[in-house]
């Protein structure tokens, strides 16, 4: 599939976010893939901001870079960090140079794979929501003009988030969001359980819930939510007789 037509699809997945029953942790997830297949990236991640403007792991195209995403918010440092902060992308950051800079981040990079990251801010304006925080297993710097669509689909990301939320009421903005973030708690637990009872990745127990979910036409956060808490009898997705 061409570069371009794989960008029309990344915009017109945002279409979905004004209809009913709009899921924002598989359309976060969408955009963490569709990423990783337009720019020239090894793996993405989306972080969000709570209501106390706390950033928080979303999703991501790969465990490794939930994992880094989550270091990284422990330590309070990184280039995705400067770029909520600051509301700027930070791009182009060898992370075996910025040892000094960030050494405990820079040390868990390598213990990745990842050897430099880009971070673009979802922003509308002076609002920054979170970051698109993008991971390579290479030196090879991100080019301007993938900078420049990264930034866009961050941008269409914000967009897409805050026009749901507006289309019930503004204000209903930091629930959507912490919403979120407490469903992505459950696919994380909903992960281990899969993983554990069908001897697979964590990655593949993420891909084998999400096509799942999306066969049946159920949301993906309450389908992990009931393979989490134990109250799902699915017997194809949990691999049972």
């Amino acid at each position: 599939m061409t570069r371009e037509r794989l960008l029309a699809e990344a915009f017109v997945d945002t279409a979905d976010t004004l209809v009913e029953g709009f899921d924002v942790i598989d359309f976060l997830h969408t955009l963490a893939e569709r990423c990783v297949d337009i720019l020239d990236v090894d793996a993405a991640g989306i972080m969000l901001a709570d209501a106390a403007k706390v950033l928080h792991a979303a999703a991501s195209s790969t465990e490794n870079a939930r994992l880094l995403e989550l270091f990284e918010l422990q330590s309070e440092v990184g280039p995705c960090i400067e770029a909520f902060t600051t509301g700027r992308p930070v791009v182009n950051v060898d992370l075996q140079a910025s040892a000094v800079r960030w050494p405990r981040f820079a040390e868990a990079a390598g213990a990745t794979g990842f050897v430099s990251a880009h971070a673009l801010p979802l922003r509308l304006r002076e609002q920054v929501i979170g970051t698109l925080n993008l991971f390579c297993e290479r030196p090879d710097a991100l080019s301007e003009p993938d900078v420049r669509t990264g930034q866009a689909l961050a941008d269409v990301a914000t967009v897409a988030i805050l026009a749901h939320r507006s289309f019930r009421h503004a204000d209903l903005l930091a629930e959507q969001l912490q919403y979120a973030l407490t469903s992505r708690i459950a696919i994380e637990q909903a992960k281990g359980v899969l993983a554990e009872r069908r001897g697979i990745s964590v990655d593949e127990a993420f891909t084998l819930m999400r096509g799942h979910a999306r066969s049946r036409n159920v949301r993906l956060s309450d389908l992990a939510r009931a393979v989490a808490n134990g109250t799902s009898t699915d017997t194809e997705l949990l691999g049972t007789t």
